[in-house]
């Protein structure tokens, strides 16, 4: 088996992503193993595992945008702005049935665009070297303060009720750091009957999604076939066919001629990485060199 590579792993509920990580490095024989964006212990669906080489393309791969599927409750608030927390407020039936279908759908299109989200407290933001969610389940009030995020799509796909909650299923594409759980909070929040997240599957990551991908019973048996470093690389970004001559100034670190495109490029040779190439004024700089002349 390749000890440089990629996975795309479809997680189980109820446990972590380092859980998952754990697993892998043991079916994989190695330590270095990384994920591409954590998912909460409730949430299903892609999580992008790079092992060997593959973990220095894994910060490409957790900037892109992801998409999920979910469902947002209304009539409780919870701790953790989802199904797993302490409930903090319980909505009277009489609140909830005030509620309209418009006035949710008005709610959550108001956020899609470039918002300003605060996250959730009990999140994996770091708060002075510690992570907020260390810090609530210490007895912390934390209030993490708001960012910019970009939520592309946010499609309404069902509304269901009962006297004592309203469920929304919802599909969201988002940028990198955008908390499915804070859309639940904060559509509560603005209806005054609260809000958390029941349910939540992630079925994009940048260029991956869950067609194919490898279950956790396989992971554990070592049942699948990784994704090589150049497979990848294709997924993520332009490519840049060079020549021998260029795969050996790029084994000593030195640039090449301006590459066509503006973004970062994947220099390839044969099908296999050999670095990624950023453009300045008049040439392409390597910022990472993965594979040397042969």
């Amino acid at each position: 088996m390749s000890i440089d590579g990629f996975l795309v792993v479809d997680k189980a509920p109820g446990m972590t992503s380092h859980d998952v990580v754990a697993i892998a490095r043991r079916a994989l024989g190695t330590r270095k193993v990384g994920h591409a964006g954590t998912l909460d212990p409730m949430a299903t669906g892609v999580l992008v595992l790079g092992f060997g080489i593959g973990t220095r393309l894994l910060q490409y791969i957790t900037d892109g945008d992801k998409s999920y599927s979910a469902t947002v409750v209304l009539g409780q608030s919870t701790v953790t702005d989802d199904a797993e927390g302490e409930v903090l407020t319980t909505a009277s039936t009489e609140q909830l049935a005030a509620i309209t279908d418009e006035m949710i759908r008005v709610e959550l299109s108001a956020m899609q665009g470039v918002i300003q989200q605060r996250p959730s407290s009990v999140s994996a933001v770091k708060v002075d070297g510690q992570r907020a969610h260390a810090r609530v389940r210490a007895g912390e009030d934390v209030q993490l303060p708001a960012r910019e995020v970009t939520i592309s799509q946010l499609d309404v796909l069902n509304i269901r009720r009962t006297e004592t909650r309203i469920e929304i299923d919802i599909e969201v594409t988002c940028s990198a750091g955008t908390f499915i759980r804070a859309i639940a909070r904060d559509c509560g929040q603005a209806l005054g009957v609260g809000g958390h997240l029941s349910a939540l599957r992630r079925t994009r990551v940048a260029s991956f999604t869950l067609n194919p991908s490898v279950t956790i019973e396989q992971l554990k048996s070592a049942q699948f076939k990784a994704l090589t470093i150049g497979e990848v690389a294709a997924l993520t970004f332009p490519i840049r066919d060079i020549s021998e001559e260029e795969v050996l100034e790029l084994s000593f670190g030195r640039s090449l001629a301006l590459s066509k495109s503006m973004e970062i490029t994947a220099a390839m040779a044969h099908g296999q990485l050999i670095a990624l190439l950023s453009n300045n004024e008049s040439y392409a700089k390597p910022i990472a060199v993965f594979a040397a002349a042969s």
